[in-house]
């Protein structure tokens, strides 16, 4: 179970599938596999909370930190408006999670006045979702492909590849959101 617990903490690349494929071969349960991914959320949490919070104090003194910080706001604004009309809410925040990381989405809950235990909830049940449809995929695919390193890497060129083609797509085919 440790290997596969590793593997989730890392916080970017192929962590999810390289996990799923690993604690399928073990024998771990969909059960005990979410949960592992979850406990790793809160872990990651917990190690990057503080870090947050230093970077918004020192963003009230530092003028360099308090730029990035209103640029964080106005993309927060911007970003949300794809998913609700009225700012960042809930499902906003769970949807930037989704989209982005749960990093960035517990930096936009607290931009948008959320508390720790709020704002890591949306932002864990965004990446809970993530995690979900990742592990679907990798696990559907390997069944057609048998071959773990092949599905690990034709898993992380769509999750490379995906976000831009829908952009593009999207910009082809719809009117932008006013």
């Amino acid at each position: 179970m440790l290997p596969v617990f590793m593997l989730f903490l890392l916080p970017v690349g192929g962590g999810i599938p390289a996990g799923v494929l690993l604690a399928r071969a073990i024998g771990l349960s969909w059960h005990v596999t979410a949960g592992l991914y979850f406990v790793s959320d809160v872990v990651l949490a917990v190690a990057f909370e503080p870090v947050l919070r230093l970077l918004t104090t020192l963003g009230r003194k530092v003028r360099f930190l308090a730029r990035c910080g209103a640029i964080m706001s106005k993309a927060m604004a911007r970003n949300s408006a794809y998913f609700v009309r009225t700012g960042a809410g809930p499902i906003a925040l769970v949807m930037i999670a989704f989209g982005v990381d749960p990093f960035t989405g517990r930096a936009m809950a607290l931009a948008a006045g959320h508390g720790i235990v709020a704002g890591w909830g949306f932002a864990i049940a965004g990446d809970m979702l993530y995690y979900a449809v990742l592990a679907l995929t990798t696990l559907r695919l390997n069944s057609y492909i048998s071959d773990p390193n092949r599905t690990i890497l034709i898993v992380l060129a769509a999750m490379a590849l995906g976000p831009m083609l829908v952009r593009y797509v999207r910009s082809k085919l719809m009117l932008p959101i006013q």
